[in-house]
């Protein structure tokens, strides 16, 4: 059995202290499974850090840029370290949303209508019919995002806190539910409904306790239920991931039900905080979260 592990964590893209919770979470849990562990607050000497304590394996749990989109996984691959979560191609495309919702939509996979547009394509007005979603390109955890509504006139360029780059996605805004679904290798977990108290599932919904309702399984039709299950393991699929990931759709059913499903992305290394989804839909299928994260280490690879 591998012994020694590496848990990446931190970094230092806009979702670092997300990192930090996930990292420690599940140093905690592989310790507590056998596992020899080393935290690693991953810095731009990544390289030189690893070479110094020598793991088996890396536990990645970096989240955003860098950490997630194909770049340290391609270190990885350099210097010949087993790692956790998908590879360096499916991490680059499911990182640039555009880039992943070309690959589904050639799949057939349903998803809103939306474009990217220079930030200073909304100087003359609304960029597409009212209401509808902004979002960065490559951004997780849901930074950056903003709903647009009939009557708001949020304009990117003029937002001191975009940080994001010069092109936006700009996507139809979908009513109904929020369902996510976890997916471990070749096998759905299940789906879960998330329902915040604010005006969607933002970041502080996400991080915060108190500020989401999760139900689990989602209540929907089983038939309802069935369909995003098998859609979500054809969009880990088609994009050639690996280990665990998290897809996130909207279920529009305000005309009742079966509604329709619409994918919004797929999170190639979901959360691992006390509040994240994964662990949540794995305890319901009965696997305690040191089970979840041992699968991970045990699933890690170069190569794939």
């Amino acid at each position: 059995m591998t012994r020694h592990v590496a848990v990446l964590m931190g970094g230092w893209s806009s979702e670092r202290e997300v990192s930090l919770t996930s990292g420690r979470a599940c140093a905690k849990a592989l310790r507590e499974e056998g596992f020899k562990v080393t935290e690693v607050d991953v810095g731009r000497d990544l390289a030189e850090q690893l070479a110094k304590i020598k793991p088996d394996v890396a536990f990645n749990a970096l989240h955003g840029p860098y950490g997630e989109d194909g770049t340290v996984q391609g270190l990885l691959e350099i210097v010949g370290i087993p790692y956790t979560h998908s590879g360096v191609l499916a991490s680059a495309l499911a990182m640039s949303k555009p880039m992943a919702k070309d690959v589904w939509r050639a799949h057939g996979l349903p998803m809103a209508e939306g474009k990217v547009v220079h930030r200073s394509a909304f100087t003359g007005g609304a960029v597409m019919p009212h209401p509808y979603v902004i979002k960065p390109l490559n951004e997780g955890s849901s930074v950056g995002v903003h709903i647009v509504m009939n009557g708001d006139n949020y304009q990117p360029q003029d937002d001191a806190g975009w940080h994001f780059g010069e092109h936006v996605l700009v996507e139809r805004y979908i009513p109904g539910r929020e369902i996510q679904v976890a997916v471990m290798g070749d096998r759905v977990l299940g789906a879960i409904e998330i329902r915040a108290h604010g005006r969607f599932y933002d970041y502080e919904a996400k991080y915060t306790d108190g500020k989401a309702t999760h139900l689990m399984p989602a209540p929907i039709l089983k038939s309802a239920y069935e369909e995003v299950c098998a859609l979500a393991l054809k969009a880990h699929q088609v994009l050639g991931c690996r280990g665990v990931t998290r897809s996130d759709w909207r279920y529009d059913d305000t005309a009742g039900e079966p509604g329709k499903f619409y994918l919004l992305e797929i999170n190639t290394q979901p959360g691992m905080t006390p509040l994240s989804l994964v662990p949540e839909i794995a305890a319901h299928q009965g696997l305690s979260f040191g089970q979840l994260v041992r699968w991970m280490v045990e699933d890690a690879s170069c190569g794939r």
